[in-house]
């Protein structure tokens, strides 16, 4: 491995366990409460904290400006980067813009389609799907005294960026393969670290991470904190690749609503003591229960 570049793939490397954390720029411009949560619960608790890309193909805020401010905030972002609105074009140069902006880790994704979301009649580009983003990324590396772009143009890029890129999977389908098969394409197109889809099913996760043994990347498994037992069971009725068990349900359901919050907290924190032995590190979606964090990484016994 060359020498790293962020906080994020200088910690992986070494073997430490690591836990990244998640935020969404808000709809609007009053970006003040999410970087206070951020720098409050987030900053001394995570490694790193992904940066959502217009998530759920709901008009917001912008990933890279918000990326650059928790860079300016010494908290390390994930760019995440969405190939449903932009062409080939405009993804290379917000590569090199984010570079030039101090981002250093990106995760690729295809993107939720716009029906999903508030703008229903949007075109979606798709010019470009992850691998092929994970592919331009690397083009654009692989140049570092003359620089390269997609067409492959010689001479051209006055200084080429390098990333710590990453990619996202769904280990709990009931579809497994072309899972494991897809993982391959992005791992082959650059990717050099994984996080994943929501996971509460130890078993099949294990599973999964004995099916991609060979491709040598480092794996976060994914948890999205669950704040009531509908919650859970709407998940499993309307998210693919998505199965919420029954225990976790119960759980969710016998417990008061003044104490969901802690329960939630537990759940989490059972899920990756039972899950870290077999992977590199745990991606944390608290969806607003930013302040959650730091006692989820003590549930964990990652404090």
């Amino acid at each position: 491995m060359s020498e790293p570049i962020s906080k994020l793939q200088a910690a992986l490397a070494a073997g430490q366990f690591v836990v990244t954390g998640e935020v969404g720029p808000p709809k609007g411009t009053n970006v003040g409460p999410v970087l206070h949560e951020a720098e409050e619960y987030l900053k001394n608790s995570v490694t790193a904290v992904n940066v959502t890309d217009i998530q759920t193909a709901v008009m917001r805020a912008g990933s890279m400006a918000f990326s650059h401010m928790l860079v300016d905030r010494d908290i390390e972002p994930v760019y995440q980067m969405v190939c449903r609105d932009r062409n080939r074009l405009a993804l290379q140069s917000d590569l090199l813009s984010a570079y030039t902006l101090g981002i250093r880790n990106v995760l690729a994704l295809t993107g939720d389609h716009t029906t999903m979301g508030d703008h229903k009649e949007a075109k979606g580009v798709y010019d470009l799907d992850s691998v092929g983003l994970l592919q331009a990324m690397s083009i654009l590396e692989s140049g570092q005294d003359m620089g390269l772009d997609m067409k492959g143009n010689p001479n051209k890029l006055d200084g080429a960026p390098r990333f710590f890129k990453g990619c996202c999977v769904t280990p709990c389908t009931d579809e497994i393969e072309p899972q494991i098969i897809k993982l391959e394409k992005k791992v082959e197109a650059g990717a050099q670290f994984v996080q994943t889809q929501a996971v509460y099913d130890p078993a099949a996760f294990e599973k999964f991470m004995s099916g991609i043994a060979h491709l040598k990347v480092p794996v976060l498994v994914g948890i999205v904190m669950l704040k009531h037992a509908g919650m859970a069971k709407y998940m499993n009725n309307f998210v693919p690749g998505v199965v919420v068990p029954d225990w976790i349900i119960k759980k969710l359901s016998e417990a008061a609503k003044e104490d969901r919050q802690k329960v939630s907290i537990d759940i989490c924190g059972q899920l990756i003591r039972e899950m870290k032995h077999c992977c590199q590190g745990a991606h944390l979606m608290t969806l607003g229960w930013d302040m959650c964090m730091p006692s989820i990484v003590q549930a964990a016994g990652l404090a």
